[in-house]
């Protein structure tokens, strides 16, 4: 089946699970070649080539993409996935934990970006897609270190679309609801009562029930396709309702 994907190019953080698996799995499907970057292959060797890189590192990402480079000049899609999580108010949270999820989630993401802008300028539908959260619009209890990357998330998409408009880059971002991914799992598994936890964030997304991976990666999709050439600057949610919705009891 042809697609506006086919033959198209595309990056992938965190393609090993969760959400950027998703995302490798439906550009695959839909006709691209995508290049998995990840600390592992994860579940992705089905759906893409995977190359080692640690988005936290300037070095990894350099040697990633000079891994790129040997079989393409151009790349289409960039799909920031890879990130990581906390739990703790400021209270809680230690110098150490800021930088390290700051450097992760924010610059991780910038360092993958500005490493891919060369190759995107070559394409005709060059596209970035940030993965941001609902932490970025909500406030969310215990959440204040991620909520603040998730924020810079957002912000940064916004300067990115500015910046990159002249090359005809478009950059937008999701904000995903609570999605049911294997890292939410290991958050979970972290709460004194797993079950009720889990019962608490479903009962916090107006549809009843956690986002599925496949549901974000759709949109991802659809915000990466070269049929939304006009498209940029936009922050979509994707959260089963949280950010818009407030219904009675």
């Amino acid at each position: 089946m042809t697609t506006e994907f086919t033959g198209l190019k595309a990056i992938v953080t965190g393609a090993g699970s969760g959400i950027g698996l998703a995302v490798a799995q439906a550009l695959h499907a839909a006709g691209a070649h995508v290049y998995g970057f990840d600390i592992a292959e994860g579940e992705m060797s089905a759906v893409a080539q995977w190359i080692y890189c640690d988005v936290a590192s300037d070095t990894s990402v350099r040697n990633a993409f000079e891994v790129v480079s040997e079989t393409t000049e151009v790349i289409d899609i960039v799909s920031n996935n890879a990130g990581i999580g906390s739990i703790g108010t400021i209270l809680d949270a230690t110098s150490e934990e800021w930088l390290n999820l700051l450097n992760v989630n924010v610059v991780g993401l910038s360092r993958v970006s500005a490493g891919a802008i060369a190759f995107l300028r070559k394409s005709k539908a060059g596209s970035i897609v940030n993965t941001c959260s609902i932490a970025a619009t909500a406030g969310l209890p215990m959440r204040a270190v991620y909520s603040a990357s998730k924020g810079a998330v957002m912000s940064l998409t916004l300067a990115m679309a500015a910046d990159f408009i002249g090359d005809r880059i478009r950059v937008n971002c999701v904000n995903p609801g609570t999605a049911d991914t294997p890292w939410v799992a290991r958050l979970l598994s972290k709460a004194d009562n797993p079950t009720n936890e889990r019962a608490a964030l479903e009962s916090r997304q107006p549809l009843g029930r956690l986002v599925t991976a496949s549901e974000v990666a759709s949109a991802i999709l659809y915000l990466a396709s070269p049929k939304q050439a006009s498209t940029t600057g936009t922050i979509l949610p994707v959260d089963g309702g949280m950010f818009g919705l407030r219904l009675p009891k």
